[in-house]
């Protein structure tokens, strides 16, 4: 039905044209209100011309300050994150240093706790050796002293056979 009517129709003219001298009428608004909303224009002073090159040359400054704003953000993002990868570069150059250290101190304990292995076997083998000598010492001390004995039990005899002939006990006969 609307395809029927012309577009000079009064029905499709505006009526508030005359109204709205902008060319702004409230069923524009829809798109006022899906857009980003903008931060207020500051107020500047006005030579007097109704220009309107004039009046976007002045909104121009505005959006290059808005573009060197967000350029000044963007570059101070872009140093912040340069700075946090050579911070991480370094933090991981310095866990690289350390598990590298800790690699070298264990190769070095790994190293010593063989020496100090095979000087342990050393020492056991030559406390077993000195323990079978010293047993072996025993031994021999106990044969000795039983040596002894005998040979002094002996020299005992030897010295009181002497006497025992000139006893006069000894002399008699049984009868």
């Amino acid at each position: 039905m609307l395809s029927a009517l012309s577009p000079n129709h009064p029905f499709l003219s505006n009526p508030f044209s005359t109204v709205f001298h902008s060319g702004f009428t409230p069923w524009d608004c829809h798109d006022l209100l899906l857009s980003k909303p903008t931060s207020p224009k500051p107020v500047t002073s006005s030579t007097g011309s109704d220009d309107p090159d004039q009046t976007h040359a002045k909104e121009k400054p505005d959006s290059d300050d808005s573009n060197r704003g967000m350029a000044i953000v963007g570059e101070r993002k872009r140093r912040r994150m340069i700075s946090n990868r050579e911070s991480a570069r370094r933090s991981r150059m310095r866990k690289q240093r350390h598990v590298e250290n800790l690699q070298k101190k264990l190769n070095l304990f790994r190293v010593e706790n063989r020496e100090l292995n095979t000087r342990l076997q050393f020492l056991l083998n030559h406390c077993n050796c000195v323990q079978t000598e010293n047993d072996w010492l025993w031994s021999e001390r106990t044969l000795l002293c039983q040596k002894l004995s005998s040979i002094s039990q002996f020299m005992v005899f030897q010295q009181l056979q002497p006497f025992s002939s000139s006893w006069p006990c000894n002399n008699l006969t049984v009868e």
